[in-house]
């Protein structure tokens, strides 16, 4: 959605006047066996067929969410791409050729193509738009005028009021008149524009400021009206319009989800998690779209996002092992400012570098979307939970997932519907023998979680392992930090930024306490490193001890697992 205040973003309603059926071809489902989407936030789409290929492809992953290809807004605001000025294909991230060029990577990669989609309101601007189309305010040549928008020109205050929230202004945004032919001609010819060049799916964004009986005759015109389409409705209690009401379309963001996730992992227990879904009065599973988190609810304080170590990682492996709704995976960057866009025009040109986070490849995440494939359609089986924050649970004999949230080591004898034999734990890559009762015995550290499921039965280079980089070194060292602090190494070697605190590497918290960072090293290179600690003034702390020292060897780089000396 577009900038708002945080208390508008979360109490966002409106929706759809009175429902009409539409026809039985625009009810989609969610895309079958391999329902996990990668959402690459301001990613360019050059670097978005590079992740397909390397990544998102061999990972498992159904579909990639782009963020919205037409042109908007000049400038570098993330928001910026929520204030559509015209349907050209044309933005920071890519043109035309660029866009088909990632579709069909992504295809040959086995990876659909969802499109973010923007199509409620336009610019609350005057100027020159993303792809050199001049306009103004309710004036967009060539695309809309001031006839095709709402004649309520003030800001939406009561969103409990459906004719306001569907007609008037959200954050100060020109309203499109969705039930005019000329605009529901226009946005169908922009989607099936989109269809042609190959896109899958769409996201819906501020849908419920849409009547759905406008985005139903919308769907209905497009060359593919069964297409994958999921809707931003986020409901609120004593609104007039409920998300439901949206049902006939499409699926539905449950942002309630991640709102309760967020509690849950953080202030409460995840014994409570047992009837998790529907049994909270959530979203039909069938039509629900589920998120950790987005690139609003990240920036609101709505969810949890990347600053929030293990609850974050461990509440991303609880979505993608649990059996509700159909999981979106937000890809995204560091931030600081709640408006700063992507690094770099969205050129991500390798993760953990330039403030990339790349979430969707980090192993606790990634091995977890093919476990998901693996357990598509099979039941919660064998529940346990010491009432508190350690719990596990089986998908039938597909697989078993155990999560410690606790802060001391858990040891146990789970029982699984698993088959006999060996598997891999995919969360630490080490093997598991389950014994001909469905018993194992495992010992998980704290804050980290266990799984296993039929389609790894052997720890090796096909299993999402985090293997070593094939050429250098890949740094692990469990540190703890005070708030504000990150953990960096340097070293003897240039490419360590040769003793300079000033050019040390910046390690990757996402499995805090360990901190991680992959270095390209030529085989045989041996080097002296520390670790050291930075505060947001630039302090460096130093950790005690010699310098440590290794060597690289050829083939395969070397896993360094150390921890902090103080």
């Amino acid at each position: 959605m577009a900038r708002k205040t945080v208390a508008a973003a979360l109490a966002l309603a409106a929706g759809a006047a009175a429902a009409v059926t539409a026809p039985t071809s625009a009810q989609a489902d969610a895309p079958g066996g391999k329902d996990v989407t990668a959402v690459m936030f301001e990613r360019s789409f050059s670097s978005v067929a590079k992740a397909c290929t390397e990544e998102l492809g061999p990972d498992g992953y159904g579909y990639v969410q782009i963020s919205p290809p037409n042109e908007h807004l000049a400038g570098s605001p993330w928001y910026t791409a929520y204030q559509p000025v015209s349907y050209k294909i044309g933005t920071k991230l890519g043109d035309r050729s660029d866009l088909k060029s990632m579709i069909d990577t992504c295809h040959a990669a086995g990876v659909k193509v969802v499109a973010d989609t923007v199509i409620n309101h336009m610019a609350n601007a005057s100027g020159t738009g993303s792809a050199g189309s001049p306009f103004s305010k309710y004036d967009y040549p060539g695309t809309y005028s001031g006839a095709d928008l709402d004649t309520c020109r003030k800001k939406i205050v009561d969103y409990r009021d459906r004719w306001e929230s569907q007609n008037c202004e959200m954050g100060g945004l020109p309203d499109l008149d969705t039930g005019e032919e000329h605009v529901r001609k226009t946005i169908a010819g922009y989607l099936n524009d989109l269809l042609s060049l190959g896109v899958d799916g769409f996201r819906v964004d501020a849908a419920k400021h849409i009547p759905q009986n406008d985005l139903a005759d919308i769907k209905s015109r497009l060359t593919d009206p069964g297409v994958y389409w999921k809707q931003e409705t986020i409901g609120a209690p004593g609104e007039d319009v409920q998300p439901s009401e949206y049902y006939t379309t499409g699926d539905v963001q449950e942002f309630t989800y991640a709102y309760d996730l967020k509690r849950v992992f953080t202030k409460e227990k995840l014994a409570a998690l047992k009837n998790f879904g529907e049994g909270w009065n959530y979203l039909r599973s069938d039509k629900a779209s589920v998120f950790v988190t987005n690139h609003d609810t990240e920036r609101n304080g709505g969810s949890l996002n990347y600053k929030d170590g293990a609850d974050y990682t461990l509440a991303h492996v609880f979505m993608l092992a649990w059996p509700y709704g159909s999981p979106d995976v937000h890809s995204g960057y560091e931030f600081t400012d709640h408006d700063s866009g992507g690094p770099d025009n969205g050129r991500a040109e390798a993760c953990y570098q330039n403030g990339w986070k790349c979430q969707h490849a980090w192993r606790e995440i990634a091995s977890m979307v093919k476990f998901r494939n693996t357990a598509a359609g099979a039941p919660v089986t064998h529940w346990w939970d010491n009432g508190n924050n350690q719990i596990a649970f089986g998908r039938g004999d597909k697989a078993y997932v155990a999560v410690n949230h606790e802060d001391a080591p858990l040891t146990r004898t789970f029982q699984t519907s698993l088959p006999a034999g060996g598997y891999c734990d995919v969360q630490t890559g080490k093997g598991v023998t389950v014994d001909s009762s469905g018993r194992f015995t495992a010992t998980l550290g704290a804050d980290t979680a266990l799984a296993l499921h039929a389609g790894a039965k052997k720890c090796d280079n096909s299993s999402p392992t985090e293997p070593p980089p094939a050429a250098g070194a890949s740094f692990h060292v469990k540190a703890n930090t005070q708030w504000g602090q990150n953990v960096y190494v340097v070293g003897d070697n240039a490419a360590l930024g040769n003793w300079n605190t000033s050019k040390a590497l910046k390690l990757d918290p996402a499995s805090y306490p360990t901190w991680k960072l992959d270095v390209k090293l030529p085989a045989g290179t041996s080097i002296a490193y520390k670790y050291l600690r930075k505060d947001a003034t630039g302090h460096v702390t130093w950790e005690g001890g010699a310098n440590r020292r290794t060597t690289v060897p050829s083939g395969p780089g070397i896993k360094l697992n150390d921890t902090w000396r103080d």
